[in-house]
């Protein structure tokens, strides 16, 4: 038996048994505000402060705030994953930007496709698949290409870096299929990792839309281990519509966001809908595509996803430049535009409440800058 499997066959018992008790003794789903959370947002600071460090990569997907400070990492700091490179070439972008409160910028990382090399499938293309955890570790997405089309995406994976950036393993292969947006359940010693994947099938399509998009937990243990282990990997939703697309390489289901009780909320781009999967934080089998919390109306293919402190559901649209808060129950209750300028969108991807609770960044395409909504 490898030190891997080892690994997980000792700590596998007492951690799912830590994780039920997490999934178990979840407080109850928040009830919406009578007033909805975007009510008391009015400004939009736009353009916002720049993404693009000296190696020039831009489109910004992910965004992740820092918890605890430790090596490079700032407490209150936030994270942004680059898709494209200097060139625009979408799935080449390789570099993690670290903006503190004020704006300033700091270079997280470079992550060279030689550090991922056999560890990988494709290389490096950064995704919006960006979460920074509070044992240090920061695990990001790729899903990369040759030439910026979808014609040269491989698998891609999942990178984990420590606390100064540096790249310590990866996770590939497997249910690991494209991974193109993340969230996290962070437990200190221990995390859940929930992942989209958009590759399944897709590229063989060229262009048809096919049901093969997955929502993958990773349960992983991350304290007390010179790099995370993962010890478990099951798909707990399936069967979301994908296809590729030249404007934004991979349509499917993006943006993740998990309820106070343990339900995952998914984006699911290609129908314009949020779907929930239940008990997702302790699911052994797929939910399928779960159950429609809401579909159409404001919702014009939603990408980014995340949950207000009231508990309801903030999506940014491709189709638009819109933000739209919906409750728990399927009411849409409020809808903002962010940016008017896209000419039918596309420029709003990873977005995230900040701390306090009083506003929300976002990241916007056009401008390469991560912009506030208070």
């Amino acid at each position: 038996m490898n030190d891997k499997n080892r690994a997980r066959r000792l700590l596998l018992p007492g951690f799912l048994a830590s994780i039920l008790a997490v999934g178990g003794a979840a407080v109850p789903a928040a009830a919406s505000a009578a007033t909805p959370y975007l009510g008391s947002l009015s400004m939009v600071e736009l353009p916002g402060h720049t993404t693009v460090p000296a190696k020039g990569d831009m489109n910004p997907y992910g965004v992740a705030v820092v918890p605890r400070s430790t090596g490079r990492l700032v407490k209150g700091d936030v994270l942004i994953s680059d898709f494209n490179d200097k060139a625009n070439l979408q799935g080449t972008g390789t570099t993690i930007v670290q903006l503190d409160p004020s704006g300033a910028l700091h270079l997280f990382a470079t992550i060279t496709p030689g550090s991922v090399a056999g560890r990988c499938p494709g290389g490096v293309g950064l995704s919006t698949a960006l979460v920074a955890l509070s044992s240090g570790w920061v695990i990001v997405g790729s899903l990369p290409t040759r030439d910026g089309t979808a014609a040269t995406a491989g698998a891609g994976c999942l990178i984990v870096l420590d606390h100064n950036g540096r790249v310590v393993e990866t996770f590939h292969g497997g249910l690991i299929d494209g991974p193109w947006d993340m969230t996290a359940l962070d437990g200190g010693a221990t995390a859940e990792l929930f992942v989209t994947n958009v590759l399944h099938g897709t590229v063989a399509a060229h262009g048809k839309a096919v049901r093969g998009g997955t929502v993958v937990r990773l349960v992983l243990q991350t304290e007390g281990v010179a790099a995370p282990v993962n010890l478990l990997e099951t798909v707990i939703g399936s069967g979301f519509g994908q296809r590729t697309d030249p404007a934004a390489l991979v349509i499917g289901p993006t943006g993740l966001g998990l309820g106070a009780d343990g339900t995952l909320y998914v984006a699911d781009t290609l129908a314009s809908r949020i779907m929930a999967i239940h008990a997702a934080t302790y699911r052994l089998s797929s939910a399928g595509t779960g159950a429609t919390v809401t579909q159409g109306a404001a919702l014009n293919s939603p990408l980014g996803l995340t949950i207000a402190p009231n508990g309801d559901i903030l999506t940014v649209n491709g189709g638009d430049g819109n933000i739209v808060e919906t409750t728990p129950g399927g009411a849409q209750v409020a809808t903002r535009t962010l940016d008017s300028a896209g000419g039918g969108g596309g420029l709003l991807f990873g977005l995230v409440i900040r701390p306090g609770g009083t506003a929300v960044y976002f990241v916007d395409d056009g401008t390469n800058t991560l912009a506030l909504l208070h």
